[in-house]
């Protein structure tokens, strides 16, 4: 047997306490160790996870400052700051941007970062084949220079103020040039995490990569995307701690339970994004302005917003929203009038019913706006057949295809009003107006000038009624309460993992 002895009558109570301290302690300090969470998204990214080649905004929701990285980051509060850039100087006439190079980096896969990858990046955006969705951003550049290593040059066809904020976009990611290719599933950047895992329909896995440059910093060593749509498993999956964090959550109806509960927080913002009724400008009747706009008049935008989005949300009458730089109150130009939406139709000689069919993707704001808006559309006339699909179907057959007469969707970008000049876009519009005025804008580097065209250009796109546009969403973002490094307000669509931690 062995014995012990204590050379003190105190010493045993003396451990004693000393022990039970460290018990005390113990749950503390494996709480402040916690180094993975569980976060959430409404939609898979679709194709793949390289944002330069797919237009599904879900894409960037992952990678973009995760996996790979831009020139320039886009902050929480929309200001702008060096990412692979170290910094970066501009001509008066802003034609002329020069980049200096963050050294010493390295990609995923050991190649190094340099001005020949940014070259590399931004060329192959422009190539004959890209599907790079700004693809106009990067038909700016005239000329590329490397005069070294560490430095690029961009000379701009037309000089932008708006450059640096489209440089830290997920469709201008710095890929390098051996990898490119296979980044739709084995994505490589310079990034602070990479793919563990993919399960498809299921999750993403994001690990922790050791080698990147400020790694020590990053405090998560594994996050989990999980992909859940249906907006009941949402607030499950919330309630039941099996997600920590869920931006863009769609749980509006549910808000109360969660505002009420200490173990979470709640975060409501504005966004830049857009949720619109896309019509189909190529397709009889819908290319007559005139039908389009009667399709505008029927629906009141109010009683989408409450249908849509329980209402959070701003109503908007062309693609640009409060807030943004120029943007002007448009919603007086096609107003809910159900009486003239009957006019414009006999106008147009229309024969009634009309028969239209509506292909949903699968967010509820769609699928919930869709059923208010048919129903608006058949007190006018217009029967509206519903086609509930799902992502990728509505990604390859709505935008791809141009198969379909109407659909629900939010644009979520901030600078992407040159969708309206882009040729054989997925809602057919071509106005040699318009392309000119865009033409005009971009031309113009005076902000107070170029306000006053993008003015303009609400103004056109609305009385075209290329679109039935609805509303700019809320944003809403539910957590776990001690989950700290969540964005407050969402200038684009991404999740900057390496800003997270547990509290």
């Amino acid at each position: 047997m062995t014995s012990f002895r204590f050379s003190t009558p105190f010493a045993l109570p003396a451990l004693l306490l000393a022990a039970a301290a460290l018990l005390l302690q113990a749950p503390a300090q494996a709480q402040s160790k916690k180094d993975t969470l569980v976060m959430a998204m409404q939609l898979e990214p679709t194709p793949g996870l390289d944002p330069t080649a797919g237009a599904a905004s879900s894409i960037s929701e992952v990678s973009l400052y995760n996996i790979f990285e831009t020139l320039t980051k886009i902050n929480s509060d929309s200001r702008i700051t060096p990412l692979l850039a170290e910094s970066w100087t501009v001509s008066p006439d802003l034609k002329t941007y020069t980049f200096k190079l963050r050294q010493g980096v390295k990609f995923q896969n050991g190649e190094p970062f340099n001005a020949s990858a940014v070259k590399f990046s931004f060329e192959r955006a422009v190539a004959k084949d890209s599907v790079n969705k700004d693809k106009a951003v990067f038909n700016n550049f005239a000329a590329i220079e490397t005069p070294d290593a560490n430095t690029v040059v961009l000379q701009l066809k037309n000089g932008s103020i708006d450059l640096p904020f489209q440089l830290g976009q997920g469709t201008a990611i710095i890929v390098e040039p051996k990898s490119a290719a296979a980044n739709g599933t084995q994505p490589v950047g310079t990034g602070p995490y990479k793919l563990e895992a993919w399960n498809k329909g299921s999750s993403v896995v994001l690990s922790r990569w050791d080698g990147y440059r400020n790694a020590k910093d990053v405090k998560l060593r594994r996050v989990t995307i999980r992909f859940i749509s249906d907006v009941s498993a949402q607030v499950a999956a919330l309630l039941s701690g099996d997600v920590d964090a869920f931006p863009r959550v769609a749980a509006q109806r549910s808000l109360k339970q969660f505002e009420n509960n200490k173990k979470f927080q709640v975060l409501i913002s504005g966004s830049r994004a857009k949720t619109i009724l896309a019509i189909n400008n190529k397709r009889k009747p819908l290319d007559d302005v005139r039908v389009r706009r009667a399709i505008l008049a029927a629906i009141d935008r109010k009683a989408v917003i409450e249908g849509a989005a329980d209402g959070f949300g701003v109503p908007i009458g062309s693609f640009y929203t409060p807030g943004a730089p120029g943007y002007i109150d448009t919603t007086g130009i096609n107003p809910f009038d159900q009486a003239k939406a009957r006019a414009l139709l006999h106008q147009a000689g229309v024969a009634l019913p009309l028969e239209l069919t509506m292909k949903l993707p699968p967010v509820s704001y769609a699928r919930q706006g869709g059923e208010v808006i048919a129903s608006q559309l058949a007190k006018v006339g217009i029967k509206v057949k519903i086609e509930n699909v799902e992502w990728a179907q509505w990604m390859s057959g709505v935008y791809g295809q141009k198969a379909y007469d109407l659909t629900i969707v939010s644009h979520v970008e901030p600078l992407d009003f040159g969708n309206f000049a882009r040729p054989n876009y997925y809602w057919g519009y071509e106005s040699k107006a318009f392309n000119e005025l865009w033409a005009k804008i971009n031309a113009t580097v005076q902000q107070s000038e170029r306000n006053k065209l993008m003015g303009e250009a609400q103004k056109l796109v609305a009385e075209e009624a290329v679109a039935a546009y609805l509303f700019q969403p809320t944003g809403i973002t539910i957590a776990n309460a001690r989950v700290k490094g969540l964005w407050t307000t969402a200038p684009l669509s991404a999740n900057d993992l390496s800003a997270l931690s547990w509290q």
